[in-house]
């Protein structure tokens, strides 16, 4: 199929369909089954679904933060069984991975550079190897270490941990103010559950124990009471706990983005339309602060809008702290955003949860049918980091 004389209003980019694995904690349901098989499920569920022809899918962009390195996009066309001629690439934004690489998808339609993406992210901290640092003398021990460095020991370079004390302590986020905003995450994600609202975004995995249909870290049964009695993780006199904070995961999700002019083409209806995006860095010893830089930049971009205008928005929680201090530097009330819950309560595989973001916004407004809504991604990542999208419910017909 060929695009190339489109007119330029059919190069509009939009996500067409929006699927994720369950929500696994690590080392629990979804331990044995690794990234690639996690995302061949996704693969194969969306060509499905979509009826799309495989080999007019121009790329398979994958984020990906903790895993093994190598290409992850192109291990796992070939995994779902893609033609060998669709081919893959890698993102590592980190935590932002998922969702920079939805964005650049969205941007190579700009650029008339293909017409038909899938694009998302990754992370099974299960199977992920371990890291090892080479000696540096002979004879000398190797070292185990988590993760790679994300800003140079001159600036700082805090563990996650630590950065959510900072912010806490840098923006007076008091500790009961987090545990509140832990439960409501809960709570919310749990009536959504029961609901049934993330069913028809979920699809089902299969292991060597059985199918995974369900996410796996939701807790009904906590209360204020139980996040207020956990000790403080990082600091003896901190205020992030096991409670306020997201929990280890496994997980992956994938959007299918297409220019418009295709969509039409397929006859498909409705879609959430890329508008615009940004990205910006602040001090890494306040990492948890970035989507506040990268949504002003974003504002800036779209002089028009207001935050106080925007339908849904999806910001990722990975600490309260991080999440209460960036609300309250943008003035976005705490109880309008992640109305269905948040990565405390469903988790935050890291190299999906950006992508996972916008499959809720994908969710609430085009599955919901809410044309002509506006949603707001927003996610916070290491080295100091932030990265915002905004997007449009869109009809296509």
């Amino acid at each position: 199929m060929s695009y190339a004389y489109q007119p330029d209003e059919d190069w509009q980019p939009v996500v067409v369909a929006a699927y994720r694995t369950p929500i696994g904690r690590a080392f629990g349901s979804l331990a044995t089954v690794a990234a690639e098989d996690l995302l061949a499920a996704i693969i194969r569920r969306i060509v499905a679904e979509t009826g799309i022809a495989p080999d007019d899918i121009d790329d398979v962009l994958v984020g990906n933060a903790a895993g093994g390195g190598g290409n992850i996009g192109r291990l796992a066309a070939l995994t779902a069984g893609l033609p060998l001629s669709v081919p893959g690439v890698a993102v590592d934004r980190q935590c932002g991975s998922g969702l920079e690489a939805i964005i650049m998808a969205a941007r190579l339609i700009q650029a008339k550079a293909g017409a038909c993406f899938l694009a998302g992210g990754v992370e099974s901290v299960s199977t992920a190897p371990w890291r090892v640092e080479r000696p540096k003398a002979n004879g000398a021990l190797p070292r185990f270490y988590g993760r790679a460095r994300f800003s140079p020991e001159t600036v700082g370079d805090p563990e996650m941990g630590i950065a959510a004390e900072n912010v806490a302590r840098q923006f007076a986020i008091a500790r009961q103010r987090q545990d509140e905003f832990a439960l409501r995450s809960h709570w919310l994600a749990v009536a959504a559950a029961e609901a049934g609202l993330f069913q028809p975004e979920i699809v089902d995995i299969s292991t060597t124990h059985g199918l995974v249909e369900r996410d796996e870290c939701l807790r009904p049964s906590t209360s204020l009471e139980a996040l207020a009695n956990l000790r403080p993780v990082f600091l003896r006199d901190g205020s992030v706990t096991a409670g306020n904070a997201c929990p280890l995961n496994d997980g992956a999700c994938l959007v299918l983005v297409m220019s418009r002019g295709m969509a039409k083409s397929l006859g498909i209806g409705k879609g959430l339309a890329l508008i615009d995006s940004a990205a910006a860095g602040v001090d890494p010893n306040l990492l948890g602060i970035g989507p506040v830089a990268s949504t002003k930049k974003l504002l800036r971009r779209q002089p028009g809008l207001s935050l106080a205008s925007i339908d849904a928005i999806e910001f990722n929680e990975a600490f309260a702290a991080q999440v209460l201090a960036s609300l309250d530097q943008l003035d976005i009330p705490a109880d309008t955003v992640n109305r269905e819950g948040g990565a405390i309560a469903l988790g935050h595989p890291f190299g999906a949860s950006g992508a996972i973001l916008v499959t809720r916004l994908y969710s609430q407004l085009v599955r919901a049918g809410v044309p002509g809504a506006t949603g707001l991604a927003m996610i916070g990542i290491g080295g100091g980091i932030g990265l915002t999208a905004l997007f449009e419910s869109v009809a296509l017909s």
